[in-house]
């Protein structure tokens, strides 16, 4: 797929005002600081396009992004910041679980899960959540770059064997790199896969 143009569009807390019509969205979403912002810029090519922070937990609102006038990006909060007030988290909270229960027109979730670190009990456990609830979604890690090439690849395979103690197949899963665009062209082939089914 080529990505001939990608805008931002709007951010908001209500699902409700989300954008109007039935183009499909392809919503990213992992705890804070996994890398989401500098992967949405990858995947368009537009540095900048998603705003990227070396805070964690930047990300507050549902971020639209139109990309090639026919499908959506959107950038959700972050979850698991603890450095948030009790309050906040639980909004921030509220407001992803109403996006993903009650956007149809979110055709997947891209769950992205930072390859550095060791299966972290938060992440099982949203994504067990996304599967009884039967949420489509898919695994991306990211930052693969920051590792040695195997040592990023024994933490992913962990993941996947901590996943399989629940699950009896794993949702299509996918390695990436913000760094040196690994992952880009199989990401925008899945999303163009899905697509061209929709158009069926």
């Amino acid at each position: 797929m080529k990505i001939k143009t990608a805008e931002f569009v709007i951010s908001n807390s209500d699902v409700t005002k989300c954008p109007e019509g039935d183009k499909p969205e392809y919503a990213f979403i992992g705890r804070s600081n996994v890398g989401k912002s500098s992967l949405i810029n990858m995947l368009t090519g537009r540095n900048g396009l998603a705003k990227t922070s070396a805070t964690p937990g930047k990300t507050l609102l549902i971020n639209h992004f139109i990309v090639n006038n026919e499908w959506y990006i959107v950038d959700l909060p972050g979850y698991g910041y603890a450095s948030r007030g009790k309050e906040t988290r639980e909004q921030i909270a509220k407001m992803i679980k109403s996006y993903i229960m009650r956007r149809e027109q979110m055709v997947n979730l891209f769950v992205l899960v930072d390859s550095r670190h060791k299966p972290q009990k938060i992440d099982l456990e949203f994504i067990t959540w996304l599967g009884e609830n039967g949420v489509p979604f898919s695994i991306v890690f990211t930052k693969l770059d920051k590792l040695g090439n195997m040592a990023g690849l024994r933490n992913v395979e962990e993941y996947k064997q901590a996943l399989l103690d629940q699950w009896e197949e794993l949702p299509p899963v996918f390695m990436t790199s913000s760094a040196d665009g690994r992952g880009r062209e199989e990401l925008l082939d899945y999303i163009e896969q899905i697509n061209a089914t929709l158009t069926k």
